[in-house]
């Protein structure tokens, strides 16, 4: 059964910073890229980050570019979100996927990706 737990998520204040995990099992995610949603209260789903399947290649929304990076981790099955300079409006649930394609491209919508977690709530106070 394939499976993606994302962990990391809390409370912080404005300007403060915040490290999301997501570790997926039930499939070996090599060659997949990898993403970041979120979801804000009455929002729909919006695009964060992703990383390509080799890691050699990422993309950000605009809102978070400059503040927030992504990674993945050794064993690949890993991927991290790092989240400094946090906003009030970064207040959402988090939500890892993994894409559709095996050694497809980094993609920024969500028809794209096929595997998701049940999201870790981020919530950054004024």
């Amino acid at each position: 059964q394939v499976q993606l737990v994302e962990s990391g998520g809390g409370l912080v204040q404005t300007g403060g910073s915040l490290r999301l995990s997501c570790s997926a099992s039930g499939l070996t995610f090599s060659g997949y890229a990898m993403g970041w949603f979120r979801q804000a209260p009455g929002k729909e789903r919006e695009f964060v980050s992703a990383i390509s399947w080799s890691g050699g290649s990422t993309v950000y929304a605009d809102s978070v570019k400059g503040r927030f990076t992504i990674s993945r981790g050794g064993a690949k099955n890993t991927v991290y979100l790092q989240m400094d300079n946090l906003k009030p409006e970064d207040t959402a649930v988090y939500y890892c996927a993994v894409a559709r394609t095996r050694f497809g491209g980094t993609y920024s919508t969500s028809d794209k990706y096929n595997y998701w977690g049940q999201g870790t709530q981020v919530t950054v106070s004024s």
